[in-house]
């Protein structure tokens, strides 16, 4: 008998040594002030900026999602890594952290470097976006769990924010206006019901026309989700925010609840701001409820900020002033915790 190797049990060490090649330059173009040494130790070192006196870190950890999929079928993966860094530095944000640095894990059935490279090309921008570092992370060959050429993706990210001014929601007050700001899309949620309704129901592929949309279905539906880092910082330098949230998968009644103290209930009037086409068409087609579409998509709105009523216009401002597309959604009303939407 022939002496076995690792390669032909289905794990080729030589192509995870050249996808390790082709990203450490993609890794070191993130690099912050705080980052010691680079990628390839054991572990990565990073420290506190000092300009924070009492620091505490914030950190969250996510993944994409059967958006993957959509991926697969389209042979571009040049984008989901967007979407798993907007999943855990958008998470973080909402809690006033600045992001500070994150690290990826994928897991692939047959390691091709080509196909790496493009996934953690599209991390490393999303880490540009936000203005942290790719720090490390891990590729792991497991022969026999995934169908060539797929792959799963995780992130972590870790961000800090000064203690005094860590938001958790209980400041907000009766009063209190909630802005929307816009989404790109569809962003990582709810793709087991689009998949659903555009693959199976609309029986459509990847390079037709989505209706409604102008746009391809890998074009609409590969759309990155946005990251609202930026945008944020400079408003939390100007403006007493209250609470925020992220909205991901529970759409906007799931996710603002989760930052409102007891006693606060959210008034969102529906017709204050412009539902993407997309929506509508999923809606029509999967022949879905409203309520259902409002708790598993964000339905145009991928973050909301809560602010003093006199302190609404102004942040409105500075937020499109950093190119976000804002709404008035509603206020914070007395009544018990949650989402009240009225047409």
């Amino acid at each position: 008998m022939k002496p076995l190797t690792y390669r032909e049990a289905g794990v080729d060490i030589d192509a995870g040594e050249d996808a390790v090649r082709r990203i450490l330059p993609l890794a070191r173009a993130t690099n912050r002030a705080e980052v010691i040494g680079g990628v390839g130790s054991f572990a990565s070192f990073v420290s506190v900026p000092a300009r924070y006196r009492e620091p505490v870190l914030v950190s969250s950890t996510d993944g994409v999602g059967t958006k993957l999929k959509v991926a697969f079928l389209a042979g571009r993966h040049d984008t989901v890594g967007i979407d798993l860094v907007a999943m855990g530095v958008n998470d973080i944000l909402v809690h006033g952290a600045e992001p500070l640095y994150f690290l990826d894990y994928i897991a692939v059935g047959r390691l091709d470097p080509g196909q790496i490279e493009a996934i953690v090309g599209g991390i490393a921008a999303g880490c540009r976006q936000a203005g942290c570092a790719l720090v490390g992370g891990e590729m792991a060959e497991h022969p026999g769990s995934h169908t060539s050429g797929e792959y799963d993706l995780a992130g972590f990210a870790v961000g800090v924010v000064e203690r005094a001014r860590l938001i958790d929601g209980s400041a907000v007050r009766h009063g209190d206006v909630l802005l929307g700001l816009a989404s790109s899309g569809l962003h990582s949620n709810g793709f087991t019901l689009v998949r659903r309704i555009v693959f199976d129901v609309m029986g459509l592929g990847v390079s037709d026309a989505l209706p409604g949309t102008g746009r391809s279905v890998a074009d609409e539906l590969l759309e990155p989700t946005r990251i609202y880092v930026r945008s944020i910082q400079k408003l939390l330098e100007a403006v007493e925010v209250r609470a925020m949230a992220h909205v991901t998968g529970g759409g906007l009644t799931g996710n603002i609840p989760r930052v409102l103290p007891q006693g606060c209930r959210a008034r969102i009037f529906k017709s204050s701001w412009p539902i993407p086409p997309v929506f509508k068409t999923l809606r029509e087609a999967g022949r879905v409820e409203d309520a259902e579409m409002f708790r598993t998509f964000n339905m145009g709105v991928g973050y909301v900020v809560i602010v003093p009523s006199t302190a609404a216009d102004m942040a409105a401002r500075l937020l499109r002033e950093s190119g976000e597309k804002v709404a008035r959604l509603g206020e914070v009303v007395a009544g018990e915790r949650g989402v009240e939407l009225v047409a």
